[in-house]
């Protein structure tokens, strides 16, 4: 036992020879616990950039033609690919049907111009008996009161049937002009410049307004293809700055490795409510008819601020799961910082936050680096 009690004594007084810190009374140091982290500085940038954006080509003008009577397809002269002018003649509609129409119309017109030719006759000999009376009055005793007062009756009524027959021809004149222009739309003429991109009945297809219903193919389809239409949804972040007459590139599939350019042209100021971006439209001119109406493109979209924002290296930003941050460096501890991210260029994050330029953030941010953490900064 005693041999146990000296060996225990023994081991204790070469522990506190080997360890200054222990026979000092003070704990063993724990130097070298701050962990190092290398640091970036945050920039203070004006973005100016281009950013690609997926974007559709539509025609400038697209029309589906149709027949406004119905009748049976006598004539097309156009097929798809056919390149029409503007009020050229390309379809035409018998309607056999609307000649009777016409010269009954016509008959009514008659019929309704001899009415008034007899109402004005007997207008004129009513009234000049009238005034035959009427003089004759002027002598006591020729003419009586009565047969004067039935006179004056009898003209009044006369100028009541002149103008209701007035009125009768006029409304047959309206009814003739109305077959008249049923019969203008028999004749289908070209409404502007363009191609024939579909073309989907032939000579004696029964045609009317009915076929005008949804789902129901037109006669056919012409577009402008000379001028298009690059139709780019824009997302709400970068809508800042747009401006009619700035010049955006895009390329398509069908020419890779070329670009071309067209000014933006219409702006909707309208942002959807389910997709969160604002349809902006390039009017490009395709004179040589080289890109095809709904090829997709890609569109190098301008990106400008009218004031300078924050920077910081794109690894810089990280996340939880729960909040985005960057970790900043502030006497020796590490603090979180909640962010929200914009574009990136160039390897860097525009960043909105509280943060100020020359703040030291993490370089390569981690959410094992925990806020309040020791942590010792150098530059690479």
């Amino acid at each position: 036992m005693r041999l146990l009690f000296a060996m225990f004594v023994f081991s204790f007084v070469l522990g506190g020879c080997g360890n200054p810190s222990a026979r000092n009374g003070h704990p063993a140091s724990t130097a070298g616990s701050a962990q190092q982290v290398v640091v970036a500085a945050v920039e203070s940038e004006q973005l100016n950039t281009t950013l690609s954006l997926p974007a559709q080509i539509t025609s400038y003008e697209m029309v589906d033609i149709y027949a406004k009577v119905t009748g049976f397809l006598e004539m097309i002269s156009v097929d798809r690919g056919s390149h029409v002018r503007a009020g050229e003649l390309i379809i035409r509609i018998s309607a056999p049907e609307l000649l009777a129409e016409r010269a009954q119309a016509e008959a009514g017109v008659e019929g309704a111009e001899a009415q008034l030719s007899s109402a004005k006759a007997k207008l004129a000999s009513n009234q000049g008996t009238y005034l035959h009376l009427a003089a004759a009055a002027q002598t006591p005793g020729v003419v009586a009161g009565n047969d004067l007062q039935v006179a004056e009756q009898t003209t009044a009524a006369d100028k009541a049937q002149v103008e209701a027959a007035s009125k009768n021809v006029q409304a047959a004149q309206d009814a003739l002009r109305s077959v008249a222009q049923l019969e203008a739309y028999l004749e289908i003429r070209a409404p502007f410049d363009g191609i024939v991109t579909q073309r989907n009945l032939h000579p004696g297809a029964l045609v009317g307004p009915a076929s005008g219903q949804a789902g129901a193919p037109p006669i056919v389809q012409i577009e402008n293809l000379t001028r298009l239409r690059v139709v780019v949804p824009v997302p709400e972040a970068y809508v800042a700055g747009v401006r009619e007459g700035q010049q955006a590139t895009f390329s398509v599939p069908a020419y890779p490795g070329r670009t071309f350019s067209a000014p933006i042209a219409r702006i909707s100021h309208d942002i959807n409510k389910e997709t969160r971006t604002m349809q902006v439209e390039l009017d490009f001119d395709n004179g040589d008819a080289q890109v095809t109406p709904g090829t997709f493109a890609n569109v190098e979209w301008p990106i400008q601020r009218a004031y300078p924002t924050l920077f910081v290296p794109a690894t810089a930003i990280t996340t939880d799961l729960q909040r985005t941050f960057v970790i900043r460096v502030r006497q020796g501890k590490a603090e979180w910082v909640d962010v929200k991210s914009g574009v990136t260029v160039n390897g860097k994050t525009e960043v909105f936050g509280n943060l100020r330029p020359g703040d030291l953030v993490v370089r390569n941010a981690t959410d094992s680096i925990r806020s309040g953490a020791s942590v010792e900064a150098r530059d690479k």
